[in-house]
């Protein structure tokens, strides 16, 4: 996650102070207002008409709406792939604070296009235009510019920073070629854009606050419609108590009473029956071979 280190606190206060010499600059109607004037008598449409008709198409890249759909696609992937609404939220952060500037900035000054111009050599301020700063080019630096902001290696970062100077320098120049905007409208736009990119790291502070509130949210509103949709399970039915008998306690052996007969009972006892238990046939030898020992 970026920083608000030195380096870039310098960066800053050097971008800003180019953003206001602009900004007097063309109030004073000073040379810069001249050189305006010059590019737009060139009219650089007319001395290379053979691209016309493909930076017609590429000036896109600079219009808010195409360019936020896309961007908005791709960091919605990465956040969905990441789990955290990070790059959504700074972008969205990034959009708002370009709208707020450089539109307050447009409607502020008024300042009418080349097409609109009434009078050679004024600086156009207040004529009800809103072309300074350039939105096409503040919109470039800042849409293609967050994705190398957010990069998480160095090196995708130097690659994106690089795609993204590329493309923001060529749609601002674009608009120029155009005959749309003013060179120094154009030189506001990229300041713009660049002041709100390195202001970024400010605001991740309040980023995060609102990713954790977002997600809080997110999980309290799962996890009542997990609680609503689960059906509810009865509770398991208490065991029966078992009486447990004290030691030594032997059973009762009797019957119900209902599958006894009727009438009085007695105990009864068991009777080992009287005599011998061997068969009359036996006996009767047994007499015969005591009478006659010498016979048997």
């Amino acid at each position: 996650m970026p920083t608000m280190s030195r380096h870039r606190v310098v960066l800053f206060g050097l971008t800003l102070s180019f953003y206001l010499t602009i900004v007097v600059a063309v109030l004073a109607t000073s040379w810069l207002v001249a050189f305006d004037w010059q590019v737009m008598f060139f009219r650089p449409y007319q001395q290379w008409p053979e691209i016309h008709a493909f930076l017609d198409y590429w000036v896109v890249l600079g219009q808010r709406g195409p360019t936020a759909v896309m961007v908005t696609a791709w960091l919605g992937w990465r956040s969905w792939r990441q789990h955290t609404l990070r790059p959504l939220l700074m972008f969205g952060t990034a959009l708002l604070l370009l709208n707020a500037t450089v539109g307050a900035a447009k409607y502020g000054m008024g300042r009418a296009g080349p097409h609109y111009a009434t009078l050679i050599g004024s600086n156009e301020m207040w004529q009800g235009g809103d072309i300074f700063p350039s939105g096409h080019t503040a919109n470039a630096v800042v849409t293609w510019g967050i994705l190398a902001y957010l990069a998480s290696t160095p090196r995708a970062r130097r690659w994106l920073s690089a795609v993204s100077a590329v493309i923001s320098l060529s749609v601002g120049l674009t608009t120029v070629y155009l005959g749309t905007h003013w060179l120094s409208d154009v030189l506001l736009g990229w300041a713009a854009g660049l002041l709100i990119l390195l202001a970024l790291p400010w605001c991740e502070p309040l980023v995060a606050k609102i990713e954790a509130r977002i997600l809080a949210v997110r999980d309290r509103v799962w996890s009542g419609r997990s609680r609503a949709g689960s059906p509810a399970t009865p509770l398991p039915a208490p065991a029966p108590a078992r009486s447990r008998e004290p030691v030594g306690a032997t059973r009762s052996t009797a019957r119900p009473s209902a599958l006894l007969p009727q009438g009085p009972h007695t105990p009864r006892t068991p009777v080992s029956p009287a005599g011998s238990r061997r068969p009359e046939g036996a006996r009767a030898t047994a007499r015969a071979a005591a009478t006659n020992p010498q016979r048997a």
